[in-house]
C-alpha cells in the first residue's frame, strides 16, 4: 500500500506563488522605470540616494546655485546632407585604388574659375582701360560684403581646420 501513494503527478497551478508581489529593492534598476515626466522631475529634484546613470550622455550645460543653465553651443547639431538621387554607394571598397593628389590651393582655384574668363576677355578685347571687364560675370560683380556673406553660408569651406594663408 505504501507504494501506491508515491505516484508522481504533474500539476498545473493557475496562481502565482506570492500573488504578484515582487521585491524590487533587491534589484536596483536606475533610470529604467518610470515615465518621461517622472525622469524629468527626477533630474530637476534628484534624490541623493538614487544615482542617475546618464549612460555616456554629456550634459548640455552646468548647475549653478541649484539651477541648471543650458549652453546652446553644447547642444549637438547634426547636419545631414540630402542624398536623394545620389548615384554613389555609401561605402568605399577596400579594392579601390589609392588616390594621391596635391593640395588644392587658392592659386589652383583662381586658374580653374577666373583665368579662362580673363584670358578670353583679353583676347577678345573686352577689357576697360583700367583692366576691369566690360561684361563682368556674377562672381566679379559681387561687392566685398556680399562675397563675405556668401562665404559664411552653409557649405562653404571658409571654416576648414587646415586653412592656410598664402
Amino acid at each position: 500500500m505504501h507504494l501506491v501513494n508515491c505516484i508522481l503527478r504533474r500539476n498545473l497551478s493557475l496562481s502565482a506563488v506570492r500573488y504578484g508581489k515582487k521585491n524590487f529593492r533587491k534589484f536596483p534598476l536606475y533610470n529604467k522605470r518610470g515615465t518621461r515626466i517622472f525622469k524629468q522631475q527626477q533630474m530637476e529634484n534628484p534624490d541623493p540616494e538614487i544615482p542617475i546613470d546618464k549612460r555616456g550622455v554629456r550634459d548640455v550645460g552646468y548647475k549653478i546655485d541649484g539651477k541648471f543653465v543650458t549652453i546652446p553651443e553644447m547642444i549637438p547639431d547634426i547636419i545631414v546632407p540630402d542624398l536623394k538621387d545620389f548615384k554613389l554607394k555609401p561605402y568605399v571598397s577596400y579594392r579601390a585604388p589609392d588616390v594621391i593628389q596635391s593640395e588644392f590651393t587658392a592659386k589652383d582655384l583662381f586658374e580653374v574659375v577666373y583665368a579662362p574668363k580673363i584670358s578670353n576677355d583679353f583676347k577678345e578685347g573686352k577689357l576697360n582701360d583700367d583692366g576691369s571687364p566690360v561684361e563682368p560675370s556674377f562672381e566679379e560683380s559681387l561687392s566685398p560684403d556680399d562675397a563675405l556673406t556668401r562665404a559664411k553660408q552653409t557649405g562653404s569651406d571658409i571654416f576648414s581646420p587646415t586653412k592656410s594663408v598664402d
